[in-house]
């Protein structure tokens, strides 16, 4: 791993950013408190997904704080998206390590496999959709129907 040079520091305890220099390109680091507010999730929500291995932050701060990167904040959408449909933290964690197969260069059975999950979840979030959409439609269908009642003169 290479070593990092910490070129612009900020308050870490308000949650302001830190940026580091690593190989050459700025990565930007924010504390959970800031992510939390990116992802919609909550920090305990955030915290857990760490503890069971999900999404662990990318470094530490010298004060042990949480410091996430855009790729961080990136696998927690995913997760978010992900767990209203369903999905277990095996899946969720399945699909992550799918998806970063077929974003490198590896090839053969990992990549087919990976595939072949990404193809499942796909159709799983289709279907998802479907039964979402006519749900909505049963909802306007009945906030018209009840329209009329609901107004008073």
């Amino acid at each position: 791993m290479p070593s990092t040079d910490i070129s612009a520091r900020t308050n870490a305890k308000k949650g302001e950013q830190m940026t580091d220099r690593l190989e050459g390109s700025a990565v930007r680091h924010m504390q959970i408190g800031e992510v939390a507010e990116r992802t919609e999730l909550s920090i305990k929500t955030i915290r857990h997904y760490d503890e069971v291995g999900l999404v662990r932050p990318s470094e530490r701060s010298a004060g042990g704080f949480r410091l996430y990167t855009e790729t961080d904040v990136q696998r927690l959408l995913v997760i978010r998206r992900m767990k209203p449909l369903g999905f277990t933290l095996d899946e969720m964690r399945q699909l992550l390590d799918s998806l970063d197969i077929l974003d490198s260069s590896r090839s053969g059975e990992d990549r087919e496999e990976a595939q072949a999950f990404v193809t499942d979840c796909h159709a799983r979030a289709e279907e998802s959709c479907r039964k979402l959409r006519r749900q909505v439609a049963y909802a306007e269908e009945l906030t018209a129907l009840l329209a009329d009642h609901a107004t008073t003169d």
